[in-house]
């Protein structure tokens, strides 16, 4: 399997951007002013009138994204909107309700009830129930590949074999060849599948980050699997050489945006994660200032039943850092085991 789902297309790369963000090290926010999965300006005001009971702001918003084909941005909007809706179902509820063949709220719908799912011990059986949602998400709108990301997991909670998940695959990248969410999925099924082999993940995800834009967040991907390797205890070791590059790879995207930004703090909190245990402090403390105020839940919380007082605790060690040598040692990390097969106690942590 791994063989026919490394062989991705080879598409022409466009130009490179002129334009690279280069670090700069602003004074560090306050810690009372970090934000756990701090929204964008976009999804904040969708999440308040969300608060207030009403929907039109999270449908608008999902139904802009799908208009401009922001296949990134509704990936991420459309998990946030199904977290709270997982808590708080009221406006939800309304918009299924008034608009049941809204393209958008199907999307939330399915995304939702993954997430319910998910962490049953009854999850395969409870996911089989759910595939008819992920289907008529689907064919609302063929061009969207989020949908589609939605079944590469539901095929992995699911145990699908490799046959049937190769055709997921095929469907997803037509529509979307560079879609990170889809990458992710991919990569975690073959580490559900192949529990420990983090080679074959790694050949998946260099292969997929070589014939992506540079600017693409499949370029984040080896990272994504390095991340996989360094809080997995078991399977072949990985090179040494192989988790640099793939950091690396890493460091050149998140120099592409802009400082202290919530969208790509998704990207530099793994990146930090991996720098840190890798020894890199430097680099680790560059992320830093990136991340700005902005910290996420996933990875502190694989190491951490809190994650933002974690991410403050290490932030304050790397910030109280004078010139650290090249050479340094990692930072301590409390490994924890990883969460069941496949070591991913949720669906959605990208």
């Amino acid at each position: 399997m791994v063989g026919t789902m490394a062989s991705l297309p080879a598409f022409i790369r466009p130009t490179r951007m002129t334009r690279i963000f280069a670090f700069a090290a602003v004074p560090p926010a306050a810690d009372d002013d970090v934000l756990l999965d701090a929204p964008d300006d976009r999804l904040g005001p969708a999440l308040v009138a969300a608060g207030r009971g009403e929907y039109a702001t999270a449908a608008e918003l999902l139904a802009a994204t799908r208009a401009a084909a922001e296949w990134e941005n509704r990936d991420r909007y459309v998990r946030r909107l199904a977290a709270f809706a997982r808590s708080r179902a009221e406006w939800f509820e309304r918009w299924r309700a008034d608009t049941p063949d809204d393209p958008d709220g199907l999307l939330v719908a399915a995304q939702l009830a993954v997430d319910r799912a998910w962490p049953s011990p009854a999850r395969a059986e409870l996911l089989r129930d759910v595939s008819v949602l992920i289907t008529a998400a689907a064919r609302a709108d063929d061009r969207d590949p989020v949908p589609w990301r939605l079944a590469l997991d539901h095929a992995r909670g699911s145990h699908a074999g490799p046959r049937y998940f190769e055709e997921l695959w095929a469907a997803a990248i037509r529509r979307a060849p560079h879609h990170y969410g889809c990458h992710v999925a991919a990569l975690r099924y073959l580490a559900a599948s192949w529990h420990g082999s983090h080679r074959e993940c790694f050949d998946f995800a260099d292969l997929a980050a070589q014939d992506a834009p540079p600017d693409s967040l499949v370029q984040a991907l080896p990272a994504r699997a390095a991340l996989g390797y360094l809080t997995d205890d078991c399977g072949p070791e990985v090179g040494r050489q192989r988790l640099e590059a793939a950091a690396d790879r890493a460091i050149a995207l998140s120099a592409r945006f802009p400082a202290a930004d919530p969208w790509p703090a998704e990207i530099r909190n793994k990146l930090m994660y991996v720098l840190v245990t890798l020894g890199r402090r430097r680099d680790a403390l560059n992320q830093l200032h990136l991340i700005g105020p902005y910290a996420t839940s996933f990875p502190w919380d694989r190491l951490s039943d809190d994650p933002l007082g974690h991410f403050l605790r290490l932030r304050a060690e790397l910030l109280t850092m004078a010139r650290p040598a090249p050479d340094a040692g990692p930072v301590p990390f409390t490994r924890r085991p990883r969460i069941g097969h496949g070591g991913h106690g949720r669906a959605g942590d990208h």
